[in-house]
């Protein structure tokens, strides 16, 4: 994205942000059911939402690991076996022996919804070899995964805080937390050769005009009194507070319900889409805690500037440059154009941020124009940190679909 975007006195969100649209509705064989990638989209998502771990990439693992297997499990079919039904089988085997071993507790709910789908797929040789390619897939997987530093532990390791300097990241108030995040830096990508493989630029230096209009760009519309903001503009960084993992499942699933790859091809989708998110969280601490640049509540406090000044959200604790929730959505943007194309009809999504708001989109760069704005508006970010972020996403994920035959190859 251009560092030449117009600051917010002209940010206004196109109409087509404004659309009235339909749902998306679940894809449906001709059975009526729904189809299996979407019912195990399901599950997985539903899995996360009950029984996930504490941090987001943790989850982000579960997902990637799950569709990964699937995604090999589907790509070839055996010689003398219906393929629709093999595929099926083996989809379902891959994602419910992920799950059942990286979410224990719910392992009753994951065994009705295997039996489901093993239920529609007519008994034999089609069936029984499917599911036991997903499992040989997942166990695989499973163990290559293991020991990778991205478990909440590993995730959160302790960070050494460096005395307080100019541009130097501080604990943010009002909980002046822990930084979080910092051993993501350190985890295992699945696919980047090296953590920092896509290490930004520098941020804009302190004595810089860049800088400076970010500041005070961020100080007028991000305060949590600014006489500046709309309401429109406050809806929008309150629409997008929330986890990224949360508020793009619901994209994503659109997505997939529209594709028209079949089974392998959603498989595909999904395990992309994770395996991308995962390493652009990698990426994003990597280049997080290399430039460790202070966030805007300690910039704006700092001397004589504005010490009471208060963002509209609660600053997280981790370093400002980049955004985290921009590379999030670049890196989706990214996956989603690609292998879904870059418009959909329009569909509609809520946050559980901005309880009774419903937004339309019709293109997947919609959704990433939004969270650029969004945390200028939340007082969180400035908008050269949300750029290198949108930047930062966009290059993990291209990198990622560029290099896949490696990765989808069953092993």
């Amino acid at each position: 994205m251009s560092s030449t975007r117009t600051r917010p006195a002209l940010v206004v969100l196109g109409a087509a942000a404004l659309l009235t649209a339909s749902v998306a509705v679940p894809q449906a064989s001709a059975a009526g059911r729904t189809s299996t990638a979407l019912a195990w989209y399901d599950a997985t998502a539903e899995t996360i939402a009950t029984a996930g771990a504490s941090t987001q990439i943790t989850n982000s693992r579960t997902w990637a690991i799950g569709w990964l297997a699937a995604a090999r499990a589907t790509r070839s079919v055996p010689a003398g076996v219906r393929r629709d039904a093999y595929q099926e089988a083996a989809l379902a085997g891959a994602v419910h022996r992920a799950l059942v071993t990286l979410a224990p507790s719910r392992t009753e709910q994951l065994d009705a919804t295997f039996k489901e789908t093993l239920d529609a797929i007519p008994d034999g040789q089609a069936e029984e070899r499917g599911v036991a390619a997903g499992e040989r897939q997942a166990d695989l997987v499973l163990a290559s995964r293991q020991g990778d530093g991205l478990d909440p532990a590993s995730v959160n390791a302790p960070y050494p805080v460096k005395p307080a300097a100019p541009g130097v990241w501080q604990p943010t108030p009002p909980a002046y937390a822990p930084a979080a995040q910092y051993g993501n830096r350190l985890a295992k990508p699945f696919l980047l050769r090296t953590q920092s493989q896509f290490r930004l630029a520098p941020p804009p230096a302190l004595d810089s005009e860049r800088y400076a209009a970010d500041l005070a760009e961020v100080r007028a519309y991000g305060a949590v009194d600014s006489a500046v903001r709309s309401a429109r503009q406050t809806e929008t960084a309150t629409f997008w507070l929330g986890s990224s993992l949360t508020l793009y499942t619901g994209p994503l699933r659109v997505a997939l319900s529209r594709t028209h790859q079949g089974i392998a091809g959603q498989a595909r989708l999904v395990a992309l889409f994770h395996v991308a998110l995962v390493d652009t969280q990698i990426a994003t601490s990597d280049s997080k805690y290399a430039y460790e640049r202070w966030r805007p509540v300690t910039a704006i406090r700092t001397g004589t500037i504005d010490p009471d000044w208060t963002p509209l959200h609660t600053t997280p604790a981790h370093p400002d440059y980049p955004s985290g929730h921009n590379t999030y959505a670049g890196a989706a943007q990214t996956v989603l154009s690609a292998l879904a194309g870059p418009r959909t009809a329009p569909f509609e999504l809520t946050s559980p941020t901005a309880p009774g708001v419903t937004r339309t989109y019709t293109t997947w760069k919609q959704l990433s124009d939004e969270n650029v704005d969004a945390r200028v508006f939340s007082g969180i970010h400035t908008r050269s940190a949300d750029e290198a972020g949108i930047t930062l996403g966009t290059n993990v994920a291209r990198y990622i679909l560029q290099n896949t035959g490696g990765l989808l190859a069953p092993r």
